[in-house]
């Protein structure tokens, strides 16, 4: 099984970002243009380890702006032996950790929120930079997580157990929520700070202490939001409850099957998720999986059209159809079907000239992660072609600088094709034609993940029979608005192979915690429960 655990990110780590030989002239941050960079502590060549201090002696990795293709830094990413050391201190920091009061710990995440809110010009634009996501998509990716750092602080106040009523006389069952221990965090290269953010408010609130491996491909936020994290924990003399180590594959099996961590959240592809699920789960370890999604908008007969379209056109394309949520399938009432094609091909049309490098203020779509990230969107327009697909819009690689493809539209496949029930991180959508909403249901719940879905209908009943027992079978399950774009409020997560795992608000804080159930007898004689009786005089 550990020899399956290749690929603990979105993607592999590219051929690009092996360890290399490189001119110091040729990096982004020595120019002036991105002295953002400087400004949050980054270097040509950065420390990819730190647990109290700062080290790394494993290779250096280059990061690249998927923009230009240009070298923006590089990361001396951690070895075996000092992962295994961060998790003995990370340990350590927690068993003080857990002993300090949820509110102060509360007191805590909310200056890392402050933090955060300091220096989010700079660092959402180095996520945007890293990434390929436009730039207000970057800026409201760290606003994510600031914003789960508020929920976190008024967490820290209200989460607990409950007082449960007992059958026997003078006594009470308590019921309480007390700290795992160390959560290990596996985050894609999608959203290198949020998804972090999302699992470290919540584990540090509850008492947990953290370990976080970030992508191969997106290091440069791995280390700039650690950094920003450190400040704060130095400045009030704690220890480090939040550590860090980029790594190749050799770490990252280490970080699954190491029992000091009771908690590997991890954010992926499904196949990977499985096999680090299965090897967790061998060690009685604990698992959240955030997989993948193959998600559907649905339109019904009386949907508002206008709206509709415009949830498409984000749905589909921002991040450059690199969200897990991305809407992949649109589903339309076959009255409607023709019209909406048009009406979004001519919506596309509109965003070929805001096509551009991700931090031009003009730029809508940005380009893709890597070079793999185009030869997968190739390979599934080739494949929609020749299983009779038609390419309403799209379909092309833009020749320039970068990883840049156009935005897609195929129609004509059947609903259950290969091609249509595989995920494609790539900004591609299949518009189906459906009789009515029970045979778009259907659809909708027939692939293998059950990430996020959406409805568009001003029918009410429609509305009901879509959230209820017989409707998606999704996570998320939407209505009049986009399948992506959730706010940390809600529980985030889905079913079937996306994982079942749930981050971020509601109740998900439950996941970094062990229930304990308490009987205290307050009788002052002993009795057992269901009326037994067993005793001698």
């Amino acid at each position: 099984m550990i020899a399956n655990l290749r690929n603990l990110s979105r993607l592999a780590l590219p051929r690009r970002l092996a360890s290399q030989s490189y001119s110091s002239s040729s990096f982004l941050i020595d120019q002036p243009e991105y002295s953002f960079l400087k400004e949050l502590g980054l270097e040509r060549e950065n420390p990819g380890v730190y647990s109290g201090h700062w080290q790394g002696r494993g290779p250096s990795v280059t990061s690249y702006d998927p923009g230009t293709g240009q070298a923006i830094a590089t990361v001396r990413q951690g070895t075996v032996q000092e992962l295994e050391q961060t998790i003995g201190l990370a340990v350590d920091a927690y068993k003080q950790w857990r002993k300090v009061p949820a509110p102060v710990r509360g007191e805590i995440v909310r200056q890392i929120g402050d933090e955060l809110r300091k220096y989010k010009e700079p660092l959402g634009k180095l996520v945007s930079l890293e990434v390929g996501k436009i730039y207000s998509e970057g800026q409201g990716e760290v606003q994510e997580f600031i914003d789960i750092c508020d929920y976190a602080v008024g967490l820290s106040r209200i989460y607990s157990g409950q007082l449960i009523n007992s059958e026997r006389a003078d006594h009470s069952i308590l019921e309480a929520w007390r700290p795992l221990g160390l959560v290990g965090v596996i985050s894609a290269y999608n959203f290198p700070n949020a998804v972090f953010g999302w699992n470290a408010a919540i584990a540090l609130t509850t008492g947990n202490s953290v370990l976080w491996k970030g992508a191969p491909s997106t290091p440069l936020v791995s280390v700039a939001t650690t950094k920003i994290v450190a400040d704060v924990l130095q400045r009030n003399n704690l220890p480090p409850v939040v550590t860090l180590c980029q790594g190749g594959t050799d770490v990252g099996q280490s970080l699954v099957s190491d029992k000091r961590v009771n908690l590997v959240s991890f954010t992926g592809s499904c196949q990977t998720g499985r096999d680090v699920g299965v090897e967790v789960q061998k060690r009685f370890g604990k698992v959240i999986l955030e997989l993948g999604g193959n998600n559907a908008l649905i339109i019904d007969e009386s949907a508002n059209v206008k709206m509709a379209l415009d949830a498409a056109l984000f749905g589909c394309i921002g991040t450059s159809g690199q969200r897990c949520t991305t809407t992949r399938r649109i589903i339309v009432h076959e009255k409607l079907h023709d019209q909406f094609v048009q009406a979004l091909v001519s919506k596309y049309k509109q965003l070929i000239p805001k096509i551009g490098h991700q931090l031009e203020a003009q730029t809508l779509v940005g380009p893709v992660h890597t070079q793999q990230n185009v030869e997968n969107y190739k390979k599934a327009i080739e494949e929609a072609k020749s299983l009779g697909g038609t390419v309403a819009f799209g379909g092309k690689v833009i020749q320039r600088d970068g990883f840049y493809v156009e935005p897609t539209v195929v129609t004509g496949l059947p609903h259950d094709a290969t091609v249509v029930h595989r995920e494609t991180f790539a900004p591609i959508v299949y518009i189906l034609k459906a009789k009515n909403v029970e045979q778009a249901i259907e659809w909708n719940n027939e692939v293998e993940q059950g990430l996020s879905s959406a409805i568009f209908t001003e029918n009410i009943g429609q509305a009901f029979k879509w959230i209820g027992a017989s409707g998606s079978d999704c996570g998320i399950v939407n209505i009049n608005t986009t399948t992506n774009g959730a706010e940390i409020g809600g529980a985030f997560g889905g079913e079937k192979a996306t994982g079942g795992g749930r981050e971020s608000g509601s109740d998900a804080w439950k996941q970094y915690c062990k229930r304990a159930t308490i009987t205290v007898n307050h009788s002052g004689e002993l009795a057992c429960a269901q009326g037994v009786v067993f005793n001698v005089e």
